[in-house]
């Protein structure tokens, strides 16, 4: 199974590398390394994230990469990271604005 990014989840994870250049620029390149690599890992564990306790829907699951959640859908033939957020960001009701 492979991973895909949807263009939001792209778009969010510029947002955090811009972010984090303003405050620790030397810490942009390291902690997108960690968070892109950890989504590759869930080619060989979809499954392994818990369900998204916000959601009520057991295709939708997250891993964590400190202090960033990364949400995703684990479908029959794909696995489609949906955002990464800071994990004191309050997500959406509508998981359609993800």
């Amino acid at each position: 199974m492979r991973v895909y990014w949807s263009a939001r989840a792209k778009a969010r994870l510029r947002r955090i590398a811009e972010h984090i250049r303003e405050q620790r620029p030397m810490a942009v390149e390291p902690t997108i390394t960690r968070i892109v690599e950890r989504s590759w890992r869930l080619q060989e564990l979809p499954r392994i994230g818990r369900a998204v306790p916000e959601y009520a829907q057991p295709d939708l699951r997250e891993v964590l990469e400190r202090p960033y959640r990364i949400i995703y859908r684990v479908g029959a033939e794909r696995i489609d990271v949906i955002t990464v957020m800071h994990y004191r960001e309050l997500l959406p009701d509508d998981l359609d604005s993800l």
